[in-house]
This record gives C-alpha cells, structure tokens and sequence, in this order.
C-alpha cells in the first residue's frame, strides 16, 4: 500500500444511519486445508479460525471472517501507516504458510474498501438493495455473509447491534457509497 487514498470522501452522519470508511487497515486473505495450516495460523495469529459457515472469531486486534472452507480474511482492528506497504503481520504469515506450501497468504488491503454503517435503519438499506433475509444475521453478532447490495459484491460483517461493517471492491466502493448516501436520504 502506497500513498493509501480514501475512497469516501465524506461521511453519512444522520440520527438514523452513519456510514464512513475505515482506513487504512490491514486485510489479508489466507487459504488452506491442512490440520498443519489451522495449527500454524491459530498459534501465529492467537485465535482460532471459524469453521462455521457465515461466521467469525474475534481477537484483540484482529477479525477472522469465513469466507469459504479454505478460505478466511483476516481483518486487523488498528489502523496501519497510509505511506508504507510493510506488514509484519503479513511477512509472519507469508513466511510460516506460504513459503512451506501449507497454503496461501495474499494482501488484500488495497483490493477491498471498508465501510462501517451504524444506526437503527442500516438493515433498511440493505433490503432495499439486497435479496438476502437479514432476520438471523441482525440477530447474531459475530456473523457474516457474502452477498450483493445493489448488483455490487459485498461481505457484511455484524460486529454488534446495529453495527456492520461492510467490505466491498475498490473499484466499486464509490458507486455504492453513492447509493447508500441517496437511500439515506429518503429514510
């Protein structure tokens, strides 16, 4: 990550809903299989992966979100320098899964924009542009889904009630944020 550019140039502060992008934060994809991955990533990273479908694990510092089997992202909790591209969290990782082929470690920082959307009418929204029944999701914190939000591929993440914080592509965050800014508008 060089020179680390916001998407979101504003935030969406409203009695009923706030939305506003956090960054930079580290975000890291990590896939694998073996009873030898799961070991090395819980001892490296201090917590155990969620094996769960639509789930996460939380620790001090860092969000494991399921993604698939084999697949997580691992989502740290404090913010990174904005002019380096430098993660000790990433080499320890690289260096004890990839380099001895338990599986695969990439950086996915600059690939995904993190939004987080707070208030009482943000599950408005999502249905407004979103085929997925949010019923059980709202419900239980910690979960997870990968769905579309207005034809846009998004992972919702519940940390709390009311609370989600929402990991979109790049190229697609400002085209979204503009949708959620004029629904918002119209609660």
């Amino acid at each position: 990550m060089f020179n680390y550019n916001p998407v979101i140039k504003n935030e969406i502060n409203q009695e009923s809903v706030s939305v506003k992008e956090i960054s930079p934060v580290i975000k890291i994809n990590v896939r694998g299989k073996k009873r030898e991955f799961l070991t090395n990533i819980g001892k490296n990273l201090n917590m155990i992966l969620p094996t769960e479908a639509n789930t996460s694990t939380t620790s001090d510092k860092l969000i494991a979100i399921w993604l698939s089997p084999d697949e997580w992202m691992i989502v740290s909790n404090e913010f990174v320098s904005k002019d380096t591209d430098k993660y000790e969290l990433l080499e320890m990782l690289f260096n004890s899964i990839s380099k001895t082929n338990l599986g695969a470690v990439v950086d996915v920082t600059d690939q995904f924009v993190q939004l987080e959307l707070k208030g009482k009418n943000i599950y408005e929204i999502f249905s407004a542009g979103c085929p997925f029944n949010f019923n059980e999701f709202k419900e239980k914190k910690g979960s997870t889904v990968q769905t579309v939000l207005n034809h846009v591929d998004v992972i919702l993440h519940h940390k709390d009630e009311n609370f989600v914080n929402l990991f979109v592509r790049r190229s697609f965050a400002e085209h979204l944020y503009n949708w959620i800014e004029d629904c918002t508008s119209r609660l």
